[in-house]
């Protein structure tokens, strides 16, 4: 399995778990909002390696915006949601093919 796929991964479940109604905003205000921070440097990490393994960009790139963006309430919930969904899907189809 290559980096990013694994980075794909664990990027893409921590981002489902902030996707929490509930629980993740209460992860994101305990933290001060610096739990968005730490998302904005693994997505920055993942979309490294994804260059670097020729892999796919775009649910880094959105998890990105998603760490910038996140701070709204409604808008970041909606982005967490969204952002896990395209990562998880992109490292299910590039462990089922090998590739993507």
């Amino acid at each position: 399995m290559k980096i990013s796929v694994a980075l794909m991964w664990i990027t893409g479940l921590a981002e489902a778990f902030l996707a929490i109604p509930v629980i993740g905003g209460s992860v994101v205000l305990s933290t001060g909002y610096s739990v968005l921070g730490v998302m904005f440097v693994l997505h920055a990490i993942t979309l490294f390696f994804a260059f670097r393994e020729y892999s796919p960009k775009s649910g880094s790139i959105l998890g990105l915006v998603t760490s910038a963006l996140a701070w709204i309430p409604l808008l970041g919930w909606a982005m967490h949601l969204v952002t896990a969904a395209v990562l998880i899907i992109t490292a299910a189809m590039a462990d089922r093919h090998g590739r993507v």
